[in-house]
């Protein structure tokens, strides 16, 4: 019998960036509903480890460099030796660089590298491991995390996130169309403003008017509002969202 309060019962789902604000309210939203989540961390294992206790120890913990180019491959390989199935990825790690156009060229092309190899390589990596375990087993889901950065530019000092994040809104559509037919949903979230503590940061320099101004609800999004979202587009009853990209931005940016 289907328990419909637990619409994600039985499937194990790897979120990476997991610690984070967004990746750690992600967790727990899955795991209320049902799932086992694998929780990616970086460096905080600490964080993951508290994170895996308030869900009662119904997951696991895996630690990557995602800035390392072998990082995304050691990542699934250690996934699946925990799970042998994994039936979604969130890819919700990233990072945002500030760099000048005044910047000394190597600064500048370093900040750009290492937010393509966070934000987007290491999705790519993961990507196409998910694409070929899921074709082997029936199908799975893929959910991106872009943002409202990528569909309408981004500011001067931020130029890579916005790039890094219109490139992943581009690898969700095309995963969508070419392997749909196979089983695999792929999805984008794009978020606004999220009450994380790169928000917080922005408003402790430049004030949270400048943060809320050209939203018209006047309040970012919390975390939890975006993980259940993510947890919505997992549900195997969406299979109708493949390819789609879900603003939750306040109506500050509106296609």
């Amino acid at each position: 019998m289907t328990d419909f309060t637990k619409p994600l019962g039985g499937q194990t789902i790897l979120v990476t960036g997991g610690t984070g604000g967004i990746g750690a309210a992600i967790v727990e939203r899955l795991a209320q509903e049902g799932a086992r989540p694998i929780i990616h961390y970086s460096r905080d294992r600490q964080s993951a480890e508290a994170l895996l206790s308030r869900i009662g120890g119904n997951g696991a913990i895996v630690q990557a460099d995602l800035s390392d180019g072998q990082g995304p491959a050691l990542l699934w390989k250690q996934a699946i030796a925990i799970a042998g199935r994994i039936d979604g990825l969130v890819n919700n790690a990233g990072i945002r660089t500030e760099v000048s156009i005044d910047a000394e060229p190597e600064i500048w092309r370093s900040a750009w590298q290492r937010e393509f190899q966070v934000n987007f390589f290491a999705a790519t990596d993961l990507c196409r491991e998910a694409i070929v375990h899921f074709r082997a087993h029936g199908g799975g889901r893929i959910i991106n995390m872009a943002s409202r950065a990528g569909q309408r530019g981004y500011a001067a000092n931020f130029m890579p996130y916005g790039a890094t994040k219109a490139a992943l809104l581009n690898l969700t559509k095309s995963i969508a169309r070419s392997f749909g037919a196979e089983g695999v949903v792929a999805v984008a979230i794009a978020p606004g403003w999220v009450q994380t503590e790169m928000a917080e940061q922005y408003i402790a320099e430049f004030g949270k008017q400048a943060a809320v101004v050209d939203i018209p609800i006047g309040e970012m999004a919390q975390p939890s509002e975006i993980a259940e979202v993510v947890a919505f587009a997992l549900r195997p009853s969406q299979r109708s969202l493949n390819g789609a990209t879900l603003d939750v931005n306040g109506g500050s940016y509106i296609r």
